[in-house]
């Protein structure tokens, strides 16, 4: 008996099934990335440790006491913070993998210019994540210690040590999304959405935003986390904008682009829908 084979879709276009099977393969490719390099993370979880609670031996060597440390509360949460360290590491670690991975599962579906155009924005996005959360491993340690020093002399601080890596690990991740910033302003410009002199009259607006997502994506309650989150970020919006100009005039130089779908239409005309 013959057997039948399947007959490839010159189209490139797939069954329900078929996108479900890619899913699945997909994330198991980057659950398996996030425990391999999780591994790592337990390995390296003694120098991890030592680098977040520097500020803090370093504050307790300035005062001559020992009323400045990280305390754990119970037996089991030493091994729990471990794992912990050693989860986010395979998650940061292993960021570019699974990102691509979720980029590789829409670009399909995209045309072969909005696929360039994604890849652009994906390979600028993954060294902006890491400089933000780079950023933050460099300035959270002076951040502790200008923020230790006003425990006063003869007073003790006993951060937990669960809270105290917490607000550590959370404050590498707000800084890594907030630096993605432009490239959001700037795909949205590119779309047509946000023009260059709509960012630059906003610039209000997106400060006050700015100091609000700050101040939630940065668990501790004081001004000192927010700001020193916020004004980097402010400042990479002003690149955007940057950006964002060039590019309209490097377009308007070409003379537009004559496939946008916009071009020609009155304000009280429709836009067509393909």
């Amino acid at each position: 008996m013959a057997r039948t084979q399947k007959v490839k879709d010159p189209e490139g276009r797939m069954s329900l099934g078929a996108h479900f099977r890619e899913l699945r393969n997909r994330l198991m490719i980057s659950c398996l990335a996030i425990a391999a390099l999780a591994v790592v993370g337990w390995y390296l979880y003694p120098q991890i440790f030592a680098f977040v609670n520097a500020p803090i031996v370093e504050v307790a060597r300035e005062r001559g006491d020992d009323e400045v440390m990280l305390r754990f509360q119970n037996i089991t949460e030493p091994f729990a913070m471990k794992l912990r360290v050693a989860l986010f590491s395979g998650i940061l670690l292993s960021s570019p993998l699974w990102l691509w991975q979720a980029w590789a599962f829409l670009l399909p579906g995209l045309l072969p210019k909005e696929k360039k155009l994604a890849l652009s924005y994906f390979f600028v996005s993954i060294p902006l994540f890491f400089a933000g959360a780079g950023l933050a491993a460099y300035t959270f340690p002076r951040l502790v210690g200008i923020l230790l020093a006003f425990t006063p002399v003869g007073a003790a601080n006993l951060p937990a040590a669960t809270d105290f890596l917490s607000l550590w690990l959370y404050f590498m991740l707000a800084f890594g999304l907030a630096f993605l910033l432009p490239v959001v302003l700037v795909a949205l410009n590119q779309i047509g959405i946000l023009p260059a002199k709509m960012m630059r009259d906003s610039w209000r607006i997106t400060l006050f935003g700015i100091l609000i997502f700050s101040a939630f994506m940065t668990p501790d309650p004081s001004a000192w986390t927010m700001l020193a989150m916020a004004a980097p970020v402010f400042l990479l919006f002003w690149c955007a904008v940057g950006v964002a100009y060039f590019l309209e005039r490097r377009k308007r130089r070409r003379g537009g682009d004559p496939k946008d779908r916009y071009a020609g239409l009155s304000p009280d005309e429709a836009t067509p829908l393909s």
